[in-house]
């Protein structure tokens, strides 16, 4: 078994797997989901310490390492607690001490070069909150990279000799053309030599005892991307595009991420102590592709994970949605339990997918011939036509018009719904006797750049001088004027949508901009509102990129992104008072969002049950909770107002539909519902996305697997999809079938439809796993 040399903690998690031996070429241990993980690396991490009170660590940034930092957190805070006790001596750690961190040596990884470290999007202060105050190490024992003590030419600052942020790296093998490039040059010289005292001071310590880690979309550990050399050291360098999406919402945009150079321990760096307890955790499908590659491949400069393959103490820990392209899982999915029709579904398009064969056009031996499709109980080409079977009656339930429904559809952020299941609301919405209640359960504000307010907020300045905002003249407007028409600006925008006037569309935005303005601050006159727009384009342009705004400045962000809700859903004759806008409280903007609370996040969804009494509930379903962290926390907090309800109401008759969108996807056999998609779908889509969610046209927080607006990336996925359905069903059985809506489609959504306690189940293995984090 190559469980052999796990240490007791990991055995424990091992064991509980259900998992009897690995085969890749690095030792991996698999939990549930992203709450467990955090349990496990903290409770190795604390193992590890108490056998190496004076060794070396080095710890990640980043969102992955949440639950990390509050396990850890919590079990050195109650130490002596007999739950903690508990919690410890369930997963394998027997330790009646509490571990001292205050010997041990820290490592930061890397950073961004030039940042301010004064910055709370700085690692340099991620470092030093997280770890070094929270962890209570000795910062006398910190290596640390902060930008404001690296050396540069003359003795200047990096804002003196990089006063736009930009690195030119040319400068290193090429002639200067000017006196700032030959500063420039002689201040990339001397940080590569403050790299190279950093490597020395980390190998003088013996290397990195103890190395947590997350991967990146193209592979990347710490900042050494796809193609890094297995021998690199520290350095100063350049990133790609799926880095610099990820670090968008780090940096406040792509536009800033696309250009900053980072400063990175080296994959030689993290390996040059043969005897380091190396760790690579990832959670989610996102991550399964680039796990597989680091754990099946053998050592290749294009995948950098697979640099750990020399280390004898080198772990994956992984969670079940990241384990899925194994093969180690997909064996086990097959040979373990009862034969089920999903195995089956399953094999079947999986073979189809292998041998590029449609699957009519399967014959007996190639089933046979199959490793998964040779274990299909009364193995026949039966078997082939039940899956063709159950596929088209997934696509007729996609094409099943409701009736006298009442839909109560919901989003973690605004355009979720939108990119998750347009193509399944819209013929709904065209059905008389059906409700429509759309609900955003967070404020959204992230996804609105500083650039893009400031932009507006001096339009808006510039239009009331002019007096082209004529509202403020109505004498009620600042008492009570403004709270009313809210709709008037939704079809005024829409009106110059059809009329292709852009002008008049900014226009729109500002008529919103104001009523918001009002509202927030409390405004009462013309004065008082030009002033506030004054002083938030001063605060605005002294704010540095990625800065967490005040409130007020969320709040009006947030209404930008509700006002762009409500022009979707208007599209088709939805009223603003139908779009819910809860801005649960729980989303802050923090690093960390805090966990759901049952009065400030479960109550507002209770309260629109209770009064909207829906039959179908749409939801973004990511039981693992490895996608992006708000939508867990929104299926959290959606979960226990089930619950809640349920205590009211009978909701035997209550479907839920789980959708998923560009970040976690369903395979074909997951899925219970295809939705076909038109190109006339498609292409509405788009425009819709492109004239309505105008903070997201320039994608300045781009998925890290396409460059541009996710509605793009929505179409690709789409038509991926159909390619799925495609090869099951023939591509005739589309282009010559009797339904025009069959032969017109181009794409497919998949969806799972629940009843209320199987969504209910899925929730509750979540919530167990984070204990008393959760909801209380």
């Amino acid at each position: 078994m190559k469980s052999a040399g796990f240490s007791r903690v990991e055995q424990s998690f091992f064991d509980r797997s259900g998992r009897r031996e690995t085969t890749t070429k690095l030792p991996y241990v698999v939990v549930h989901n992203f709450p467990g993980l955090g349990l496990l690396t903290a409770l190795r991490f604390l193992e590890w310490v108490a056998a190496n009170p004076d060794g070396v660590i080095s710890l990640p940034t980043g969102k992955t390492p949440e639950y990390f930092i509050k396990w850890t957190r919590y079990m050195l805070k109650n130490w002596n607690k007999p739950e903690a006790r508990k919690i410890r001596e369930d997963n394998g750690l027997f330790m009646d001490e509490k571990p001292s961190l205050r010997g041990l040596h820290f490592v930061q990884i890397d950073e961004f070069y030039p940042i301010d470290p004064r910055q709370h999007n700085s690692f340099f202060d991620y470092v030093s909150k997280y770890y070094i105050r929270d962890f209570d190490l000795d910062p006398a024992k910190a290596l640390l990279i902060n930008s404001e003590e690296i050396p540069l030419a003359e003795g200047r600052h990096y804002t003196e000799v990089f006063p736009d942020s930009l690195i030119d790296l040319s400068l290193r093998n090429r002639e200067p053309l000017s006196p700032l490039e030959r500063l420039q040059q002689a201040s990339i010289f001397s940080i590569d030599n403050w790299c190279t005292n950093y490597e020395k001071k980390i190998r003088k310590l013996g290397g990195i005892g103890f190395f947590l880690g997350g991967i990146g979309p193209d592979g990347h550990i710490a900042f050494n991307t796809r193609g890094s050399d297995h021998n690199s050291a520290t350095r100063l360098t350049a990133t790609n595009f799926e880095t610099q999406a990820a670090s968008a919402g780090d940096l406040g945009g792509i536009e800033v991420s696309r250009t900053r150079l980072v400063i990175t321990i080296g994959l030689g760096t993290i390996t040059y102590n043969p005897e380091a307890v190396s760790i690579i955790f990832a959670a989610g499908d996102a991550k399964a592709h680039v796990v597989r590659d680091a754990l099946e491949k053998g050592p290749d400069n294009l995948y950098p994970a697979t640099v750990l393959q020399g280390q004898k103490n080198a772990r994956f820990y992984i969670t079940d949605g990241a384990s899925v392209q194994l093969h180690d899982t997909i064996e086990r999915y097959y040979r373990e339990g009862d034969w089920t029709f999903e195995k089956t579904e399953r094999a079947i398009h999986d073979l189809c997918r292998k041998i590029d064969k449609y699957a009519h056009k399967l014959v007996l031996e190639d089933l046979q011939n199959d490793e998964y499709c040779s274990l299909i109980p009364d193995l026949s080409l039966e078997r082939v036509k039940e899956v063709i079977k159950s596929t088209r009656r997934k696509i007729e339930a996609g094409l099943k018009r409701e009736h006298n429904a009442t839909f109560f559809h919901t989003g973690p952020h605004h355009d979720d719904i939108m990119l998750g299941i347009f193509p399944a609301i819209i013929p709904q919405l065209r059905e008389i006797t059906n409700k429509f209640h759309f609900s955003v359960l967070t404020s959204g504000f992230t996804a609105v750049t500083n650039a893009m307010l400031l932009g507006l907020l001096e339009e808006t300045r510039r239009l009331i001088a002019i007096d082209k905002i004529q509202m403020l003249e109505y004498p009620d407007f600042f008492d009570e004027g403004y709270r009313f028409k809210w709709d008037k600006d939704v079809s005024h925008y829409l009106d110059k949508v059809a009329d292709k006037d852009e002008a008049g569309k900014l226009r729109g935005v500002c008529h919103r901009i104001v009523r918001a303005m009002v509202e927030i601050y409390r405004l009462k006159s013309k004065d008082e509102l030009v002033e506030q727009i004054r002083r938030n384009i001063d605060l605005i342009n002294a704010s540095y990129s990625g800065e967490k705004n005040p409130p007020d400045i969320q709040q009006l962000k947030g209404m930008l992104r509700e006002f762009e809700e409500e022009l979707v859903w208007a599209h088709y004759g939805v009223p603003v008072r139908n779009i819910e806008h809860l801005r649960l409280g729980f989303y802050t903007g923090d690093i960390f969002t805090r966990q759901p609370d049952r009065h400030r996040d479960v109550e507002p969804i209770l309260e629109c049950l209770r009064r909207i009494q829906p039959t179908i509930i749409s939801l973004a379903f990511d039981p693992e909770g490895s996608g992006p962290d708000t939508h867990y926390k929104v299926l959290q907090a959606i979960a226990e107002a089930l619950r809640q309800w349920s205590l009211e109401k009978d909701l035997s008759d209550l479907r839920i539909i789980g959708y998923r969108n560009v970040w976690f996807r369903f395979q074909p056999f997951e899925a219970n519902v295809f939705v076909p998609v038109s190109l006339n779908s498609m292409a509405v889509l788009n425009q819709s996305f492109r004239d309505c969610y105008v903070s997201q046209v320039n994608a300045s927080f781009p998925s890290p697997a396409y460059d541009g607006p996710f509605s793009d990336l929505s179409q690709q996925v789409w038509v991926e999809q159909f390619k799925q359905v495609q090869l099951l069903l023939g591509k005739d059985f589309f282009y010559e079938n009797e339904s025009p809506k069959i032969r017109s489609t181009h794409g497919m959504v998949y969806y799972r439809e629940m009843k209320t306690d199987e969504f209910l189940q899925h929730a509750r293995e979540l919530e167990k796993s984070v204990e008393g984090e959760m909801l209380r």
